[in-house]
């Protein structure tokens, strides 16, 4: 048999077997799976400021972007419009999906503007204003993993993933390739910039994929807790 009379088949049995063998190399890295940090846990709910009919969007069995607007939530116009368009309009169709903004009681006015500019083309269904006082707010913000202390008008810049048990998640590491090469200390990402667009495109919307990632496979009895990477890494709390 010359070799032009196998050509033909072998150059198919490689072209079908290719596909089939770069799948069982892909295979075992799904059981690899790192989900999102725990960076704090017991994180203080908001249903004590809720009403009884508004108590279905507490942080408990919800997935929460929690933003602090304070008393002039305009000055904030900028940070919470790109929060709407880097991260709102991207996974507002996921369930249990929602967006808090935690204002001050008396910045009603300036509220109902900012609900003007971000609601341009479209009602937002999963963002929700929260009012409440200086205690109350500073409150819930001590309860968070944090590395600076609310402004003075009770805003920051700096916007918080919740999960459904109360846990806040972000990166116990956050180093670079080239960090942990040259064994630079370890840091973490324990809350996401408005201001920096990169940061919400790249770093929170990453790590957002990744935790629905995790709460899909726990619906389809895949997710191994196992797969957590070490919770017993110290981190620094704030003073």
């Amino acid at each position: 048999m010359s070799f032009s009379t196998v050509k033909k088949p072998l150059i198919l049995g490689i072209l079908f077997f290719l596909p089939v063998l770069f799948l069982l190399f892909l295979y075992p890295s799904t059981h690899n799976y790192n989900s999102l940090d725990i960076v704090k846990e017991k994180v203080s709910d908001i249903t004590f400021l809720l009403l009884e009919k508004d108590r279905e969007i507490d942080f408990q069995d919800n997935i929460t972007v929690l933003t602090f607007l304070g008393n002039s939530p305009m000055q904030k116009a900028i940070p919470a419009l790109n929060l709407k368009e880097l991260v709102y309009d991207k996974f507002m169709g996921f369930k249990r999906f929602q967006i808090i903004a935690l204002v001050t009681k008396g910045s009603e006015n300036e509220v109902d503007e900012l609900k003007k500019e971000l609601h341009q083309y479209e009602e937002l269904k999963y963002w929700h204003f929260v009012f409440a006082d200086e205690n109350s707010t500073n409150t819930i913000y001590n309860s968070l993993l944090t590395k600076e202390a609310l402004h003075n008008d009770l805003s920051t810049d700096e916007v918080f993933i919740i999960d459904k048990d109360r846990s806040q998640r972000g990166r116990i590491d956050d180093r670079t390739d080239n960090e942990i090469s040259r064994n630079a200390t370890v840091y973490g990402l324990y809350s996401y910039n408005c201001i920096e667009v990169a940061e919400l495109k790249n770093k929170m919307s990453e790590d957002m994929r990744i935790l629905f990632t995790e709460y899909r496979q726990k619906r389809k009895g895949n997710y191994d807790s196992s797969s957590r990477r070490k919770e017993d890494i110290k981190v620094d709390e704030k003073n």
